[in-house]
């Protein structure tokens, strides 16, 4: 795929992580640290979007689900907020969630906002912001089911060009913006019960992360019984374990989607390739996930 000046009006560097906050400061808004399962919450009413719509609302929360990096959380902020009352804005029903977490984001300030997110999702096993492990935990199944991700990038004609993985949450929302192609909503679609999961957990722990997370549930399909019975097992039980055996079929469908073409709006260009511009060698590793 072709390298093309990242979309307009977002920031021109996707920067990741310079350092690592010292954990433990005194003003740190940290969350719970005992273990038990968090309450299943019922998922919120989709909302209808356009295209376009769906895609700011994507990006959004792709530019705000990555770490806060020193120096570049303003940029994403003003960023975003100009894209919620932009031409292709979003119903405030989706925007208000974003805007809440925002408005947490600023009064937090990037020091206490970067402690809390490895609080959050670096340490606990329901907060992660990598789809595969509710799928099959960090199991053997897990090289598969990666490959399976990174298949679907290329079929949609797009590869990353860092070395995170392709099952990242906000790589899949990234991809979903920028290429409006049917194989990123396959791939939100057939994990929604992890992104369920993760939603629940959020709110469980009292993060505002979960309000970015809850405008991404808005924008999927309604969960059926199917789906909702496989939530309500998922929070109770975790990710899966090890087990004995090995069998060839992944928990998802992995096969790849015909392109149907390509969103429209600000966001939306087809020959960019997720993560267009490579950041410099992160102090926190990009593939960290969950210790307990």
């Amino acid at each position: 795929p072709r390298s093309r000046p990242p979309a307009r009006g977002w920031p021109p560097v996707r920067s990741w992580l310079a350092r690592v906050p010292r954990a433990g400061a005194a003003d740190v808004a940290r969350t719970p640290s005992f273990v038990r399962a968090p309450r299943q919450l019922p998922a919120p009413e989709p909302v209808v979007l356009t295209a376009p719509q769906r895609a700011v609302v994507h990006m959004a929360a792709s530019l705000l689900l990555d770490y806060p990096v020193e120096d570049s959380l303003s940029a994403r902020l003003e960023a975003v907020t100009a894209a919620l009352v932009g031409p292709e804005a979003p119903p405030a029903a989706v925007a208000a969630p974003v805007e809440e977490f925002m408005a947490t984001a600023r009064s937090w300030g990037e020091r206490v906002l970067a402690e809390h997110y490895v609080e959050t999702f670096d340490r606990r096993r329901r907060c992660c912001l990598y789809l595969t492990y509710y799928a099959v935990g960090d199991t053997r199944h897990r090289g598969a089911a990666l490959l399976a991700f990174k298949q679907a990038l290329a079929a949609a004609g797009y590869e990353l060009t860092t070395d995170e993985l392709p099952d990242y949450l906000p790589v899949v929302l990234e991809l979903s913006a920028r290429s409006g192609d049917e194989i990123a909503q396959t791939l939100l679609s057939s994990h929604r019960e992890g992104i369920e999961v993760l939603r629940s957990a959020l709110v469980d722990a009292g993060s505002p992360y979960s309000r970015l997370v809850e405008a991404v549930s808005m924008t999927l399909p309604e969960i059926d019984a199917a789906t909702a019975d496989r939530v309500r097992a998922l929070v109770a039980a975790g990710p899966p374990v090890e087990t004995v055996g090995v069998t060839d079929t992944l928990p998802f469908p992995s096969a790849p989607v015909a392109p149907i073409g390509a969103a429209a709006g600000i966001i939306t260009n087809p020959a960019d390739p997720v993560h267009s511009v490579p950041p410099a060698a992160p102090a926190r590793s990009n593939s960290q996930e969950p210790r307990s």
